[in-house]
């Protein structure tokens, strides 16, 4: 592909590639395009807060954009193509399956072509990745995009230099917030300081990729189904306000554990804390 024929927005970044080779077929460019990046050392929670958000998009004209890495990479891809939204994966070598990068992942490679999505990649299709051509790609992916979604992430790490390159491309940057004791939420939360949207809902992605979100007041009651053993029991806890550290006593279980599950029960909108007490919504 040449670079006239690029999708818009990849035209626009100052350093365009000079050719792409693609397989498969590109969604429609009128649809909103997020890039989902994220640690390959990734959590349960940020497993969940990935797959939780992505499928809430269901239904809507979203292409869910990232680089078919081990970890949220190929999270995120196996829960778009799970919510029937179409997939543009940019690995970081060629397209050619004998090289492919990772190994692993070569089959949710073919996945996302068999269901109408597509591969790009700058290298030609025999190129084998190497240390540099993993940032390099990082640029593709935020130049294709409306916006950005850091899932998890190191303060030093590949996910940050796709998002500091969304934001010198003018693309907004969103983020989940996470546990304050993990080091995979370091990135959010610097992300979060410097200016980017924390997203804790799939009503409040889709809100920050423009869409009108109707109110749903059954929505939270119907969602409690979803919610695992400990969830239900953190929910029932809080019956009242209560101190973090009371709720986790109360709890019983691993520190760890409750303010894991704390911090996706604020994600999907279930709770909230403020002054110093966490209560339902």
């Amino acid at each position: 592909m040449s670079p006239e024929q690029f999708p818009r927005r990849l035209r626009e970044i100052p350093d365009p590639p000079e050719k792409l080779w693609v397989e498969g077929v590109l969604p429609p460019e009128k649809h909103k395009w997020l890039a989902v990046v994220g640690s390959r050392r990734f959590s349960q929670y940020g497993r969940e807060a990935c797959e939780k958000l992505i499928s809430g998009l269901y239904g809507h004209p979203v292409v869910i954009v990232s680089g078919l890495a081990l970890g949220i990479d190929c999270i995120a891809h196996r829960a778009a193509l799970e919510a029937k939204l179409s997939c543009v994966a940019v690995p970081g070598s060629g397209l050619s399956r004998k090289i492919m990068h990772p190994v692993a992942n070569r089959t949710l490679a073919d996945n996302i072509v068999a269901a109408g999505g597509a591969l790009l990649s700058e290298f030609p299709p025999d190129f084998r990745a190497t240390l540099y051509s993993f940032p390099q790609r990082n640029r593709i992916m935020a130049g294709l995009s409306d916006s950005v979604l850091v899932v998890e992430a190191e303060k030093r790490s590949g996910t940050l230099i796709t998002a500091r390159l969304a934001s010198e491309y003018n693309r907004d940057v969103l983020t989940v917030p996470g546990s304050i004791f993990s080091g995979a939420t370091e990135g959010p939360h610097l992300l979060m300081r410097l200016g980017a949207t924390p997203v804790r809902t799939h009503e409040e992605l889709l809100i920050a990729l423009g869409f009108k979100v109707e109110p749903d007041a059954e929505g939270k009651k119907q969602n409690y189904d979803d919610c695992s053993a400990e969830e239900i029991k953190i929910l029932e806890l809080l019956t009242i306000p209560m101190e973090r550290d009371a709720l986790i006593a109360a709890a019983k279980l691993p520190v760890s554990k409750t303010n894991a599950v704390l911090s996706l029960l604020e994600i999907k909108g279930f709770i909230s804390e403020s002054m110093g007490e966490i209560h339902l919504v």
